[in-house]
């Protein structure tokens, strides 16, 4: 069976509830801050270079895009957060539109949380974390930009998100992420197609 990635394809963007797709797949939804590489890694994970395009305005972009994964499942891109230009006005309606797709969407099976290796665990990643505490979907972390980093540096970054993480009560899989170096993207790809398979209903 190919891999549900290879089949990605732009869908829609919404900017409220009301413009979702309907719940009938499980969703794989994407967050991390602005410029933290979201759009590379769902390209990288696509096998595709124009896929997704991050914003020209960093931060300002309040869309929810939804890709389509064959007929099996559907690849959610939400809009990026913290930066630090950005008017408290639209910070509060990221809150409202990411906040509330996390919390009522109830095919959302796993959330991919970018974070740059060289800044994880900012403040708004770990309001993000306690959003997803009450939800059932698996959670997998990709430390971007692995490659600025020495592999030893890495390691040792990795293991203290994922301990700080495991401190919080969240049950995460953390992996070191590049994706112009390649590193991490077949380990992600794979992962996230078997928490597919296995159903959004499965625990970590």
């Amino acid at each position: 069976m190919p891999s549900p990635f290879a089949q990605t394809r732009f869908i829609t963007s919404a900017v409220a509830p009301a413009g979702f797709p309907a719940e009938d797949r499980p969703e794989i939804a994407f967050a991390g801050r602005s410029n933290v590489g979201k759009s590379s890694a769902i390209n990288a994970l696509a096998g595709r270079k124009r896929l997704a395009f991050p914003s020209k305005t960093p931060g300002r972009t309040q869309t929810i895009n939804f890709f389509e994964l064959g007929d099996r499942a559907r690849l959610v891109d939400l809009p990026g957060y913290g930066y630090a230009a950005v008017p408290e006005a639209i910070r509060a309606k990221w809150d409202e539109l990411v906040g509330g797709y996390i919390a009522e969407r109830q095919c959302l099976a796993a959330v991919v949380v970018l974070m740059d290796v060289r800044r994880p665990l900012a403040r708004y990643d770990m309001q993000l974390f306690e959003w997803l505490r009450p939800t059932p979907a698996r959670l997998l972390v990709l430390l971007s930009k692995a490659d600025k980093l020495s592999r030893s540096e890495g390691v040792a970054t990795l293991a203290k998100v994922n301990s700080t993480l495991r401190a919080k009560a969240h049950n995460a899989t953390g992996l070191l992420f590049s994706a112009p170096k390649r590193q991490g993207v077949e380990e992600a790809r794979e992962l996230l197609e078997s928490w597919l398979l296995e159903g959004k209903a499965a625990g970590p």
